[in-house]
């Protein structure tokens, strides 16, 4: 009975209280739901955010390895003239000729072009451990000493790598 007197006195207050009490309740559901939105925006941001420093630093990488072995093919091809170079510099042996100097000064200019690209010559010595990682075994020998048993006994072909990835393997003759 009060509210209905306060109605008919002009005392609209606890009404005006219930309504303010209702639009503050909606403003609070409405306040929550958009705090929730933005977290899942902030979420989806950051996820987003951290795929795309992944994909930048993932091309990056690849943009690099891309330029540092762009010239492989061609270094491949070349591989088999240093390889002339070393055989003719066996075959002849001592001979201080003046000819013969300029052939080696041929080779070592062109050994070190190769290097300052980023070649390297594989070291390997007879009587290593085999690496299929970096060796090709082309035969096998009955090992000449016992302790020559599944290692390197002769290597016909040197390996190269290319900024620590192999271009060519190293061919070799292993001991059985």
């Amino acid at each position: 009975m009060k509210h209905d007197e306060d109605i008919l006195s002009g005392n609209t207050e606890p009404a005006e209280n219930m309504a303010d009490q209702e639009q503050a309740t909606v403003q609070e559901a409405s306040l929550e739901k958009i705090q929730a939105e933005l977290g899942e925006q902030k979420d989806k941001f950051i996820r987003l955010y951290s795929e795309f420093e992944n994909f930048r630093r993932r091309t990056a990488k690849e943009k690099l390895e891309l330029i540092q072995t762009a010239n492989e093919q061609l270094i491949k091809s070349l591989l088999p003239v240093l390889d002339d170079f070393d055989r003719a510099e066996k075959a002849f042996g001592d001979k201080s000729e003046k000819e013969l100097e300029g052939i080696f000064l041929i080779r070592s200019k062109f050994k070190k072009v190769l290097e300052q690209a980023g070649v390297t010559l594989m070291d390997i010595k007879r009587g290593s451990d085999f690496n299929a990682d970096f060796h090709d075994a082309i035969t096998q020998v009955p090992a000449p000493e016992e302790e020559l048993k599944g290692k390197i006994v002769d290597v016909v072909e040197s390996g190269y790598l290319l900024n620590d990835k192999v271009i060519r393997f190293a061919k070799v003759v292993v001991g059985s």
